[in-house]
């Protein structure tokens, strides 16, 4: 994207999804991006692409807006467009909330709080989706009220159950010896004691007792769209993930993607997104379910996912949609781009070593064809970028990916193992 006007994208953040977000803006052009944040991830560390900004408390109001103030008012009288992305649930609910005063400043591409709360709540959010047709995986309600009851929490279908909570930003403040990001639930025993261990450590919110949609990592699939400002969807991007992080506080996070290329997917998906009036990136988690044929769909992410540089690494730069929709205007009269329809420019996206993915993925049609990508050369990683590595920055993220022998080694029997 040659001769764009000035624009300056502000990153919230320091992980893996912030590090993706600012090597797609890096590829457009070649700027550094700052960022901010509470804490100094490993991905974004020892790096020239990014300049981390540490504001203590930064994820939390009073904090997080009187942090934005100052930002804001370190840019008064420049030209450029600023535009504010959201590398996580809590910053883009933080931006969603103060979005009106933080528009005065920022390009804010989020919808308003009032949607941005009942679609992060899976338990709302499944409202949405029997509102809209869309499938989900068999659903219960537990209440805190209902465990201080006393009363039997029994699920209506089969064990195993998935277990995980409504509330993923309340979540990330909760810690107990043996607390993951989801459970897999084989026992009533077993469910009895880790909803005690929830609501005896803190969580307040609901929490979604569902049917396990069965079969390995291969089943699963993630979508990610664009919205432009006036609620088209410019940009949907399909994943094949193959293999997820077995540890217990990333479980479910992808760290091998195929892309994937699904028509009646994308309209069934297009179509809510713009019945909805919805603005930005969406991201969702769902699983193939081969006793009734259908996606179900287990949450919808109002951002773009840690994993999402997979669709920059196939071809559709998730910095480009942004700076097209508010900086150029472009993007307005554009044709929706549905990817991977030519399998020739496919590329693997990996989140470990090769021979973690040759080891512990499911051996089937699908991981046949990722290995095949890997023969050719066709692969690429979010940290990983040749434009920025130095000795330092390379040997952390040499550590970062090593540490996954022991990861799986450790977990992915207990985790996965049965899936």
């Amino acid at each position: 994207m040659a001769d764009v006007p000035n624009f300056t994208p502000i990153l919230l953040g320091s992980d893996m999804n912030v590090y993706g977000m600012a090597r797609s803006f890096h590829e457009i052009s070649g700027q550094t991006v700052d960022v901010y944040a509470r804490l100094q991830l490993a991905p974004t560390r020892f790096s020239k692409i990014v300049n981390v900004h540490l504001i203590e408390d930064f994820d939390s109001d009073p904090a997080f807006i009187e942090a934005m103030r100052k930002i804001a008012d370190s840019y008064k009288g420049h030209n450029e467009k600023l535009i504010l992305i959201a590398c996580g649930d809590g910053y883009a609910e933080l931006i969603s909330k103060h979005k009106d005063e933080l528009s005065e400043t920022f390009v804010c591409p989020y919808v308003d709080y009032k949607m941005l709360k009942r679609l992060n709540s899976k338990e709302s959010f499944y409202e949405v989706c029997d509102e809209y047709d869309l499938p989900y995986p068999s659903t219960k309600i537990i209440t805190k009220a209902m465990y201080e009851s006393g009363v039997s929490i029994t699920p209506p279908f089969p064990f195993p159950v998935a277990l995980k909570p409504t509330n993923s930003v309340e979540w990330l403040n909760i810690h107990f010896e043996g607390r993951k990001k989801a459970f897999t639930i084989h026992s009533q025993v077993e469910l009895n004691t880790v909803i005690g261990k929830i609501y005896d450590n803190g969580y307040t919110s609901d929490l979604i007792l569902q049917d396990f949609v069965p079969g390995d990592d291969s089943h699963m699939r993630v979508l990610n769209a664009y919205v432009d400002q006036n609620h088209q969807v410019k940009m949907m991007c399909l994943g094949h993930p193959l293999l997820e992080d077995p540890t217990p506080a990333a479980i479910g996070n992808y760290v091998a993607i195929l892309p994937e290329y699904n028509q009646p997917l994308y309209d069934k998906m297009k179509k809510f997104l713009e019945d909805i009036q919805f603005t930005g990136f969406a991201n969702f988690d769902m699983k193939y379910d081969e006793r009734d044929q259908t996606f179900k769909l287990f949450e919808i992410n109002i951002r773009q996912g840690r994993s999402s540089f997979f669709v920059t690494l196939n071809g559709y730069n998730l910095a480009s949609w942004l700076v097209k929709d508010y900086v150029t205007g472009e993007l307005s009269s554009a044709d929706t781009v549905f990817g991977n329809q030519d399998d020739s420019q496919a590329k693997l996206w990996l989140g470990v070593p090769k021979k973690i993915f040759r080891k512990y993925a499911k051996d089937n049609e699908y991981k046949a064809r990722a290995l095949k990508l890997l023969e050719e050369g066709r692969v690429g990683t979010t940290v990983f970028y040749k434009k920025d590595m130095n000795l330092k920055r390379w040997a952390l993220m040499e550590y970062m990916f090593y540490n996954y022998y022991g990861r799986y080694k450790r977990y992915f029997a207990e985790n996965k193992g049965d899936n």
